[in-house]
């Protein structure tokens, strides 16, 4: 039985696995993006986000940490300087994985696993700082939409003059 073994061992020893899971995470660090197997990106994922969270904290003792599990000098100064600095507003969730599909050879799952901050389709552009959360009031909110509710009216009467017409590639009912 396998009660409460929650780690995938990919099929490799704790050695093996060990080093499969550093040499990712560096080059994740490195490159802002891999792709690999479904699998492997889920591992990486449990074993990366706690070093980009200790990267936060820019001290000699974390430095030692993380490099005694990524094991590369270059990866760790962009950890602590490029993706920290990036990273230090968001609580959590620094990845993200896509899955693209099945490898024709061997029919595994592939994925590409990236750091979500360095996105610049998904997230926000180059210049743009993120607005803080909006909140709402709910019990003194009805004095905007009293506000809001006359320039609406002026609008609509215009919009119903204007003939509407149906889509080119739907028939017209009768």
């Amino acid at each position: 039985m396998r009660h409460g073994d929650k780690i995938n061992n990919l099929s490799r020893t704790a050695a093996h696995r060990r080093a499969l899971l550093s040499n990712l995470a560096s080059q994740l660090i490195t490159h802002k993006r891999i792709v690999t197997t479904l699998a492997k990106a889920k591992a990486l994922r449990t074993y990366v986000e706690p070093l980009i969270t200790k990267g936060k904290n820019n001290t000699t003792h974390s430095r030692r940490v993380v490099f005694s599990y990524l094991q590369d000098k270059a990866a760790v100064t962009e950890l602590f300087s490029t993706v920290a600095e990036k990273v230090a507003s968001r609580p959590g969730g620094y990845t993200r994985i896509i899955k693209l599909g099945i490898r024709p050879g061997d029919n595994a799952e592939k994925a590409l696993i990236e750091l979500v901050d360095f996105n610049e389709i998904y997230g926000k552009g180059k210049g743009e700082t993120a607005a803080p959360a909006k909140k709402t009031r709910r019990a003194g909110g009805g004095a905007k939409k009293a506000e809001a509710k006359p320039a609406a009216e002026a609008i609509a009467p215009a919009d119903a003059a204007a003939p509407v017409q149906a889509p080119a590639d739907e028939k017209p009912t009768e």
